[in-house]
């Protein structure tokens, strides 16, 4: 039994270390966001997949990764609502964030496929031409999501304590693609995908949801970095929060229902919340 478990137990330690550490250097120099290391360790991941698994790719794979990359390169250019966090305090412009995270996106995309074709908890229905499981797909994320987004825009209202303020709905749709395919692709497909593989050999039947969980909580974790130092136990809660309302919904539609679905459930929630105007 120990053998059986110690897998995940060393796993758990790893992710509890960049939280613990990342939080206690925040206090007193200026850190990385959690995000920004999960990313860069998600598409590290990604690159050494792709360099041991890439002859198991096809071509629609690279098609849909390099379209992924396009989306949010280019949509990044022209972005109005969506501001993301300076990438690694260094990259401030909307040019440099565009090239950033469309190479970002279609790596973790491609990475993504590729641990897909190994047999990978996730699928992307769109890459294998499955249109009627893809649109069957985004119609209950968006069904699902669509009530908590509301859920959302009142709870950023009351811990905000500012009021609607209605934005443009064309930019809404558009900038909300940012944060839905890119957390989507990097949390939900390629770290998912690589925790399984960590965990397929020890855990065999149990692998794909609890490396779906890990991944789900090192998500929603992640949103915290400043309450985390300013007071750990009200971070620890929110992240709690945050997982029950919304990350258990997005574990359940990605694994049953495939990564569009997580796609539609996240995007109608920042489109909700950027067309109120938070």
């Amino acid at each position: 039994m120990k053998n059986k478990y110690s897998t995940i137990l060393l796993l758990i330690a790893a992710i509890m270390m960049v939280f613990v550490m990342r939080t206690r250097l925040a206090s007193n120099v200026t850190m990385p966001r959690t995000f920004e290391i999960f990313d860069i360790l998600a598409v590290a991941g990604a690159l050494f997949v792709l360099m041991k698994g890439h002859r198991s790719l096809r071509r629609q794979d690279v098609i849909s990764a390099l379209v992924l990359g396009l989306v949010i390169g280019v949509g990044m250019m022209f972005a109005t609502l969506f501001s993301p966090y300076p990438f690694f305090g260094v990259v401030r412009s909307n040019a440099g964030q565009a090239g950033v995270r469309g190479i970002l996106t279609f790596t973790a995309a491609l990475g993504g496929l590729a641990i897909m074709r190994l047999g990978g908890p996730v699928q992307f229905h769109a890459a294998n031409g499955s249109w009627r499981e893809m649109s069957q797909g985004v119609l209950v994320g968006l069904t699902i999501g669509l009530p908590l987004a509301v859920v959302n825009v009142f709870a950023l209202q009351f811990t905000q304590g500012r009021p609607v303020n209605w934005q443009s709905p064309i930019a809404t749709l558009l900038d909300a693609l940012q944060p839905g395919i890119v957390e989507e692709i990097i949390y939900r497909f390629v770290l998912w995908g690589l925790l399984w593989l960590v965990l397929r050999n020890s855990l065999p039947t149990q692998a794909a949801w609890l490396a779906g969980l890990l991944a789900t909580l090192i998500h929603s974790f992640s949103h915290f970095d400043e309450l985390f130092v300013q007071s750990p136990l009200m971070g620890l809660g929110m992240g709690a929060l945050l997982t029950l309302l919304w990350g258990l919904p997005l574990l359940t539609l990605t694994r049953r229902r495939g990564l569009e679905s997580a796609l539609a459930f996240h995007w109608i929630q920042d489109v909700a919340r950027f067309l109120a105007g938070f």
